[in-house]
């Protein structure tokens, strides 16, 4: 479902990113509202939830023409995220969400949200272990070399540390 007309849109709402999701799934568009499993503790008892792991945040995929529809047509207070200088809602490339989507599958131990208003870093790919042929920025955080899959102006997942022989560089496109 790669289409190049297609986009990853940012929605963004408060509180109603369940409920968003159910009306997507019901009209088949593919969306992703990043979701992880944790056991609390409640009264002296662990129960296992699902937390949202970016607050207020519906990825969605879909068409221009679509994305405009759908912000009159699901009853919620949903709006798309605008980038700053153009005011043109934030798309995100497929092979960047992806790489977002596959790292949050991980345990919250093998990789961290992170703000994203990191200083950029060397583009690279990982070419060895779990993560391997994930594309993102080397950063470092608590003086061990990561890696962070960027969602610009939204959020950014950063896994635990990468061997330096685990990486390669990948060279900026013009």
């Amino acid at each position: 479902m790669n289409n190049p007309a297609y986009y990853w849109y940012v929605a963004v709402t408060y509180r109603k990113e369940r409920i968003i999701k159910q009306e997507l799934d019901k009209m088949n568009i593919k969306n992703f509202v990043p979701l992880r499993h944790v056991v609390k503790e409640r009264n002296g008892k662990k129960v296992k939830l699902t937390e949202l792991v970016i607050p207020g945040y519906v990825f969605i995929y879909t068409d221009p023409k679509t994305s405009r529809i759908l912000t009159q047509k699901l009853a919620f207070s949903m709006r798309y995220l605008k980038a700053p200088k153009t005011y043109n809602p934030v798309t995100i490339p497929e092979k960047q969400m992806q790489d977002f989507i596959f790292l949050l599958t991980f345990p919250e131990e093998q990789t961290n949200l992170v703000p994203c208003n990191l200083r950029r870093g060397d583009k690279v790919r990982i070419i060895k272990g779990s993560f391997a042929g994930i594309e993102g920025e080397l950063i470092r955080i608590k003086g061990h070399k990561r890696v962070v899959v960027r969602l610009e102006g939204v959020a950014a997942v950063a896994t635990t540390y990468i061997p330096a022989s685990f990486l390669e560089r990948v060279e900026q496109e013009a």
